[in-house]
């Protein structure tokens, strides 16, 4: 039985949308998080992009204390191996392939399709493009890292090696130490994906020259 599609925050072109970019959010947040950053992008009019901005489902999170929030997949502790819960992470990227399909149905093809994800938004990103059976447009991957890399080699889908995919990380990250996301980067490079490597200076946030930069590569791979 398929699950009901995911709720979104949803911001629409005023012309029929050739193109979608699905942002998932980070732990704790919600799709309303980083729907304002549409317009700091600041694209041409001339680009129909339709933003979707999905709230995660709400699950008891263990460093938390069990405390229920939004997020995309359990976080049992810190530690750089076992951070990221295989199980929740894959159900979570189920529910975000469904999303893409659903984005398809509706007539815009996967290679119109940018998947971005920040922190755990961007695990599920970064999980679910390499393993995707359609070619998108390009991943956006921010402040995050990748959950379970030994297992990339043997479920990578070739489809998707040569889509672009934007890696950035804030030097001072606290919650996200840079050398996770560089770890993540080395990965995805060592499996032959095109991914290029980008660092800030900030926290775990992002900043204005980060926000150029993904509006400079977003056009590059919407062009």
């Amino acid at each position: 039985m398929t699950q009901p599609l995911l709720p979104c925050v949803e911001n629409t072109p005023s012309s029929t949308p050739d193109a979608c970019v699905i942002w998932l959010h980070g732990l704790g947040d919600s799709g309303h998080g980083f729907a304002p950053i549409v317009p700091e992008l600041k694209l041409p009019g001339s680009m129909a992009i339709k933003f979707l901005f999905p709230h995660a489902p709400e699950r008891p999170v263990t460093i938390n204390g069990g405390m229920r929030m939004r997020a995309w997949y359990d976080i049992k502790s810190l530690d750089f191996e076992s951070r990221a819960d295989l199980d929740g992470v894959e159900e979570s990227a189920r529910l975000v392939e469904q999303l893409i399909n659903a984005q398809i149905d509706s007539g815009i093809p996967a290679n119109r399709i940018v998947l971005a994800g920040f922190s755990q938004g961007g695990v599920i990103a970064l999980h679910l493009a390499p393993r995707f059976n359609a070619k998108l447009a390009g991943v956006l991957a921010l402040s995050t890292y990748m959950c379970e890399p030994s297992l990339l080699a043997n479920q990578a889908n070739d489809i998707n090696k040569q889509t672009p995919v934007m890696m950035a990380h804030g030097e001072q990250d606290e919650v996200v130490p840079v050398f996770m996301g560089n770890a993540a980067f080395k990965t995805m490079t060592e499996n032959v994906f095109n991914a290029t490597w980008q660092t800030y200076t900030m926290q775990h946030n992002v900043c204005m020259q980060e926000l150029n930069d993904i509006s400079a590569w977003l056009q590059s791979v919407l062009s």
